[in-house]
């Protein structure tokens, strides 16, 4: 039932349920143990929500929402090269973990990424973090309460696979 929602509704996501998907975030594989290189920023103020929903639409050229109304948005960050080049796998890790965590709690989530390609653009939004020198912002987990139902899908092939036996 895993699905990236595009529309939440406005009922909050609950401390339990937030300790249970940070915890999960932590549970990550990440590339040769360097946990000190990831940092994590949780986002509840509806000001910079929405002050990075506008960057955001400025950035994609869209009129749509790139943030989709979300409560809750969980930024991983990284400093980059240290251990080299895998900020953004670890990021990938950390994401998935919290993301299937959300599932099971019965939340909705999507991977974002071109928002924070955004919030990069703007240095008075990534100033407001207040993240530890040196670490960027790579990419979030978007959490709230789906406003539709995620409903069970039959599993598909969608990547192609081979075998050598």
């Amino acid at each position: 039932t895993r699905c990236s929602c595009r529309s939440y509704t406005d009922a909050p996501v609950t401390d339990a349920q937030l300790n249970a998907i940070l915890a999960a975030a932590n549970a990550a594989p990440v590339g040769m143990a360097a946990y000190q290189t990831i940092h994590l920023t949780v986002i509840r103020n509806k000001e910079f929500l929405t002050a990075l929903n506008a960057a955001a639409k400025e950035f994609m050229k869209r009129d749509t929402d790139p943030l989709y109304g979300v409560p809750v948005m969980v930024l991983v960050s990284a400093k980059p090269g240290v251990p080299p080049t895998i900020e953004f796998q670890n990021a990938a890790a950390i994401i998935e973990n919290m993301l299937l965590t959300a599932t099971d709690l019965g939340l909705g989530s999507v991977y974002l990424m071109g928002a924070i390609a955004a919030l990069k653009t703007k240095p008075e939004l990534v100033e407001m973090l207040n993240l530890p020198e040196g670490f960027v912002p790579i990419a979030a987990a978007a959490i709230g309460h789906a406003a539709a139902p995620a409903v069970q899908r039959e599993e598909q092939k969608k990547i192609e696979i081979n075998y050598i036996d």
